[in-house]
């Protein structure tokens, strides 16, 4: 006992060093060079309170058992037939944008299908109802997955929706994301139970299994009847939820083959929380396919080996000709994208980027900012949108490729967050698509000169974020 604390301060600082060298070693594996310099950073000045939140949130994947149960998942022979079968049936047209589609075909697994009819749709209260008769319209089941289902007026709506379907003899499971859903989850999972919905959670974080509490199911996925999908940034929850915010979102509706890849997802997810495999002719029925748009999922997150929505993100850029219009809620970028961005500007393309002034995440918004200075010096133009707090995540090519969904532009949708997003081919043939171009026509241009001039606290606040930036 003497010993230990007469010699108690070298045993702090060698351990300090212990962890620093450790660290070194094992912080730079499987991370890019940003996140790893942002723990390396934290390491050097606090290594201990480092390796404590580095327990907690530092690992960029899924505990070993969850990894297991993914590789393990039994395979499904109707939902490969129906996803070939939608394929073989309505050949794609991708618009001269191949090696693309060969890219998220790769990254995610799923191929490209003709036939799609899609209606984009930014009324946020319009998608609620829409939803709700459609669940009301639905003779076999109804599938939804959402970061957020609120207990709210909006969420009783597609409650009660849920409850009049299982009434009937529809089949309806909920899947919300634990930590997304937390305030609600428990009383909604329970209205829905009591209703004949089956619901669960997703990513529960239980004790002594090494979870890992912020990686999250950010995904907004429905199915009904296997006919129809809907796919976007929009949760079930009121859009004025924050108190003083309220929400601008975008949601595409889908019918056609593409519905079965999104049938796919669901159930993929379903199976990983419940160990449940749903086995019912119904999940995959024939669909009658329309002249339309040629659509592709990209379904992304730790259980797959590469950042799918990062490598879309920055091969859209990488293949514009004329333009690109980039719409996120939250902007924080990895050298890949900025160089992307900025070599677009060099190759005479037209970049903007268009984020929400309004902003609910004070963090984010001041490492979101500290890119501002850069963007507009390498010639891309940056928009705020002022009336409300834009949601919507889309990224548009050349007026004529769109990806929606629920991807942000940031490392935790990049590499944390399971995410899905919508590639659209030949997007002219989408029902309101003119729509994208009101975001830019809504906000305020930045102008160079008068950025530069915000205040030098907003500066430091900017530059002191973003070290931190791709941790958050």
């Amino acid at each position: 006992m003497d010993f230990l604390q007469a010699h108690l301060g070298t045993i702090y600082v060698v351990a300090e060093w212990a962890i620093r060298l450790a660290m070194v070693v094992v912080v730079p594996f499987r991370r890019s060079p940003e996140a790893a310099r942002s723990w390396l950073l934290l390491v050097f000045f606090l290594p201990i309170p480092a390796l404590i939140l580095y327990m907690l949130i530092g690992r960029p994947a899924y505990p070993k058992w969850r990894q297991q149960r993914f590789a393990g998942m039994p395979r499904r022979p109707e939902a490969e037939s129906a996803i070939a079968r939608g394929v073989a049936e309505n050949l794609p047209d991708f618009e001269g944008r191949e090696a693309l589609a060969t890219l998220v075909a790769n990254l995610g697994h799923l191929p490209g299908t003709g036939g799609n009819a899609i209606a984009l749709i930014d009324d946020y209260d319009g998608v609620i109802d829409r939803l709700c008769a459609d669940i009301d319209a639905a003779r076999d089941h109804v599938h939804i997955l959402v970061y957020i289902f609120a207990d709210d007026a909006t969420g009783m709506r597609v409650i009660e929706a849920l409850g009049r379907a299982a009434a009937r003899g529809v089949t309806c499971r909920v899947l919300i994301d634990a930590l997304g859903s937390r305030p609600w989850a428990d009383h909604v999972i329970a209205l829905l139970r009591k209703g004949g919905v089956q619901a669960a959670k997703a990513l529960t974080i239980r004790p002594f299994r090494r979870d890992r509490a912020d990686l999250r199911n950010h995904r907004k996925l429905i199915v009904v009847d296997g006919q129809t999908g809907y796919i976007g940034s929009q949760n079930i929850v009121a859009r004025d939820f924050k108190p003083g915010i309220v929400n601008e979102e975008l949601v595409a509706r889908v019918a056609g083959p593409v519905v079965a890849q999104i049938q796919s997802v669901f159930l993929a997810d379903w199976y990983l929380e419940t160990l449940e495999l749903p086995d019912a002719p119904g999940l995959f029925p024939p669909i009658a396919a329309s002249d339309a748009a040629t659509a592709q999922l990209l379904p992304s997150g730790p259980d797959y080996p590469v950042a799918g929505s990062e490598r879309l993100t920055v091969s859209m850029v990488y293949a514009a000709h004329r333009r690109v219009v980039l719409t996120t809620p939250y902007f924080i970028p990895d050298e890949g994208l900025l160089e992307a961005l900025q070599s677009a500007v060099l190759r005479g393309v037209e970049v903007r980027v268009v984020v929400s002034m309004v902003q609910d995440q004070w963090l984010v918004t001041h490492a979101q900012r500290s890119f501002y200075t850069e963007l507009l010096r390498s010639g891309v133009r940056v928009f705020e949108y002022r009336e409300k707090l834009l949601h919507a995540k889309h990224i548009v090519t050349d007026d004529d490729l769109i990806a929606i969904g629920s991807s942000n532009v940031d490392i935790r949708s990049f590499q944390l967050n399971a995410e899905a997003m919508l590639l659209i081919y030949g997007a002219g043939r989408i029902e309101g698509a003119a729509r994208l171009n009101d975001y830019v026509t809504r906000s305020r241009e930045l102008n160079q000169v008068e950025w530069s001039r915000r205040p030098l606290y907003h500066k430091v606040l900017e530059n002191l974020a973003r070290l931190i930036s791709p941790l958050l």
